[in-house]
């Protein structure tokens, strides 16, 4: 209870039915039972049940649910639901027939609310869950207590802020450890197997999730494997699309669908150009590993730095803002800021004339003007 994301204050957990998505080891069965603990007492009205546990095999979470209601309950806490069949339709029915029973379910990144089966996007608030920001890693393991800032603060005064953070806690000697192991709060609990386990959550979503609730061919996970490989190692990777399907050997649909499933289950972070349009069987202009810890766990210590820094900037942004690759700089923002990510002597040429346009330079404290500190992207959540 020392740390609480910043995520619990902003769900809206009055609402009937609520779904937190995300991805694998990022705190979302650690939320749900801290917001039990400081909102509600541990009696009859508040029950947690993980839905991988054995006791689903020959029961049902609807049959959990009117049971529990018929009992005095009003609060159920489901984690987990991808784990179970038929979880839209009777997460629906509870939804429907149990009025006075509120529900909050966990699950995959991947999982569809919209659906053919069972429409729950009109009836759940859903939240997307992802892990530390460099802010919550610095608040989490230095016991501070810095607040958000917004992106307008950040461009604005961001020497001014950046003087005042560095006079608390030495950035650069942190930022670093975070890149290797900040990500997945996990981190702490085993350090020194911490890759091993991130290489198991990643082979869970490639043998298990994927294919479950994807329905892709598994024939090819080793090749994708192989391709995770690539990306980590590349500045960053601009994918041929009907040559990476030749070299892998199968079709160019089928590794669109993999690629379109390894971003949505944030193994991959796919941006595309603005104005391109986006659509499950279109290409990303570029492509990177989901976060930087993930490019330790499958390279090792030789990931490309020039990647690392744009994938640290790409996945802090998209948690709140839209990205897209820039023709001027290496990033379009919120479709008005533009931004070239490099290290500390990175120069001006690229944006050059260009409105609303940043130099984000790695290994810097503090920055002047345009030129903003890359680490500071990571204050924004």
């Amino acid at each position: 209870m020392q740390f609480v994301r910043g995520l619990e204050q902003e769900i809206e957990w009055d609402a009937p039915l609520i779904g937190i998505r995300g991805p694998r080891g990022v705190g979302k069965t650690t939320l749900i039972l801290q917001h039990i603990k400081l909102h509600h007492k541990l009696n009859h009205e508040v029950l947690y049940a993980s839905v991988d546990n054995i006791w689903f095999n020959a029961h049902g979470i609807y049959e959990l649910a009117t049971n529990f209601a018929k009992r005095g309950g009003k609060w159920l806490f489901l984690d987990e639901v991808h784990k179970y069949p038929n979880w839209s339709q009777e997460l629906k029915n509870i939804y429907d027939d149990l009025p006075d029973l509120h529900v909050v379910f966990t699950g995959s990144s991947l999982l569809q609310i919209l659906n053919s089966r069972s429409d729950l996007s009109r009836r759940a608030v859903v939240y997307d869950m992802q892990g530390f920001s460099f802010r919550e890693y610095l608040n989490w393991t230095q016991k501070l207590a810095m607040p958000e800032l917004t992106l307008e603060q950040l461009l604005t005064d961001h020497t001014q802020i950046a003087m005042e953070i560095v006079e608390k806690v030495k950035v650069l000697q942190y930022f670093d450890d975070y890149l290797r192991h900040g990500y997945y709060p996990f981190y702490k609990e085993l350090p020194a197997l911490f890759y091993s386990r991130l290489g198991e959550v990643v082979n869970m979503v490639l043998d298990v999730e994927i294919p479950q609730l994807r329905d892709v061919e598994t024939a090819y996970i080793p090749k994708i494997k192989q391709l995770l490989y690539i990306v980590a190692e590349s500045a960053p990777f601009v994918p041929n699309i009907t040559k990476l399907a030749e070299r892998i050997g199968m079709s160019r649909s089928a590794l669109l669908s993999y690629l379109n499933a390894l971003h949505e289950s944030r193994i991959t972070l796919g941006l595309h150009k603005h104005g391109h349009g986006i659509n499950r069987m279109q290409k990303p202009d570029k492509l990177y590993l989901d976060n930087t810890n993930l490019s330790y766990a499958i390279v090792g210590e030789t990931p490309n730095i020039g990647n690392m820094r744009e994938t640290f900037f790409a996945n802090q942004l998209r948690y709140g803002h839209d990205v897209e690759v820039s023709d001027a700089g290496d990033f379009l923002v919120d479709e008005k800021y533009t931004f070239e990510v490099g290290g500390h002597k990175k120069g001006k040429r690229q944006i050059k004339g260009v409105a609303d346009a940043y130099i984000v330079a790695d290994d810097i404290e503090c920055g002047v003007s345009n030129r903003i500190p890359l680490w500071m992207f990571g204050m924004l959540y």
